[in-house]
């Protein structure tokens, strides 16, 4: 048994129904390490679900109050959220952790660890961007720890070839909260954030063309594109179906006999995928990201410029036996297949604290409450 920290993405909270595969992943990864007996401290925004202990890296996720649409990229949301993770490390510091899963989005946590020599496993869940990007590549230790969700995400991340601290780790799901439904009634769903950059309006137009009913599932990001490119089409055959928890998605993705999965951005994952292949569904996909290497045979692909193809692969996903999406996630997608997958890596990055002191300073994050003859380690 370790006690471990677990540090989250707090724009959201870590709560059901959840806003994104980020935060099922933090979720199920703290249900996941307590049911195997691990002491587990969620460092999340406060209103993340009370059925962990939760030590607030916000009072409240900062959505709220900065909404991302508004205060992205602002000096505003940098400095709330650089003097919150200040706290945080400080706090990660002396709370006498044997290791720490970051699932965090910034900088501060891979820095902590590298100059601190703190036992660290960072979970790398987007494509790179500038100040992580410079994070993760500078911070990389025998005790500090990557990893990405796919090989394509290991390449978008290290080009020129991944360091010895950087590792695949596939996310996983409880099999229990997505059961398999033998047949589906031919209609189409499609899950996930609603924004431009998920492409809905895609299914939508391929459902229309096709005559095929969908259910389109998840939280309005974008309500600007909503209007314009989803809401005109809604009724008849087009639905909107809301945004659900798991165990209320899954028994909807079970009616289904198709998933439209239409990303148009380097995809690193594709957690919806990997739902409803669990329920039965194959992918009929645009060729974005890892969606070919997650899907694999239990799914059809198009060129995300070629609408005709993706009629075509919609329409081969169909002939799919269901049993085959449903061996692949059992095969390489579960919740404890992947908590083993973590708990060797912890074990190494711990392990990694006996390697030659090599002291690096970084002068962005050598705050005074962070320099090393301030802090007691716990």
């Amino acid at each position: 048994m370790m006690r471990i920290a677990v540090v989250s993405h707090v724009r959201h909270p870590i709560a059901q129904p959840f806003m994104g595969g980020m935060e099922a992943h933090s979720w199920g990864l703290v249900q996941g390490l307590m049911a195997r007996g691990h002491d587990v401290t969620l460092f999340a925004a406060g209103d993340s679900d009370p059925a962990f202990r939760i030590h607030p890296v916000l009072p409240e996720h900062y959505d709220r109050r900065y909404p991302w649409s508004e205060y992205v990229e602002t000096r505003v949301l940098h400095d709330y959220l650089d003097a919150s993770f200040e706290d945080a490390a400080r706090a990660l510091l002396a709370g006498g952790f044997d290791v720490v899963h970051n699932n965090s989005l910034h900088r501060y946590p891979p820095r902590l660890a590298r100059q601190h020599r703190v036992p660290m496993v960072s979970s790398l869940h987007i494509p790179p961007f500038d100040a992580i990007h410079r994070a993760v590549r500078e911070s990389t230790a025998p005790w500090s720890l990557f990893t990405v969700t796919s090989a394509r995400q290991l390449e978008s991340w290290w080009p020129e070839g991944p360091p010895a601290a950087a590792h695949v780790a596939h996310n996983g799901i409880d099999l229990a909260q997505w059961p398999f439904v033998a047949a589906g009634d031919g209609s189409a769903v499609w899950a996930g954030r609603i924004a431009r950059t998920k492409g809905p309006h895609l299914a939508v137009q391929a459902a229309l063309r096709l005559g095929m009913p969908l259910t389109l599932f998840g939280v309005i990001e974008d309500a600007e594109y909503w209007e314009a490119e989803i809401r005109p089409h809604l009724g008849g055959r087009i639905r909107h179906g809301g945004h659900l928890a798991p165990r209320e998605l899954a028994a909807e993705m079970g009616r289904a006999s198709v998933l439209l999965f239409t990303p148009l951005w380097d995809e690193p994952f594709g957690l919806a995928a990997v739902e409803a292949m669990a329920c039965g569904l194959p992918v009929a996909a645009l060729d974005m990201g890892a969606v070919r290497e997650i899907a694999g045979e239990a799914g059809r692909y198009a060129a995300p410029d070629d609408p005709a193809g993706f009629d075509a692969a919609i329409r081969a996903a169909l002939a799919i036996p269901r049993s085959v999406p449903r061996a692949r996630v059992e095969a390489m997608f579960t919740r404890d297949r992947m908590i083993d997958r973590y708990e060797g890596l912890y074990r190494g990055a711990r392990a990694g604290l006996d390697a030659p002191d090599d002291p690096v300073v970084f002068p962005e994050i050598e705050l005074p409450a962070l320099r090393p003859e301030r802090v007691v380690l716990g």
